[in-house]
């Protein structure tokens, strides 16, 4: 089984730099998707119930 992370986030949220920070040094590759470079996530992230960043997502949220 193939693990796939993936934190989305904007450039201005330090709780967001410290969960990238912990996966760097955890040695976790993820990808990042900056909701503010992508608007249309936000609408995705509140469908799944989620009001505030970082969310890590393990997979896809799009397979939840």
């Amino acid at each position: 089984m193939t693990v796939e992370v993936t934190v989305y986030s904007k450039a201005d949220c330090i709780q967001c730099k410290m969960t990238k920070t912990w996966l760097e040094t955890a040695e976790v590759q993820f990808t990042e998707i900056n909701v503010e470079e992508k608007p249309e996530s936000i609408e995705q992230l509140k469908l799944h119930g989620f009001s505030s960043l970082p969310v890590v997502a393990i997979n896809s949220l799009d397979n939840a």
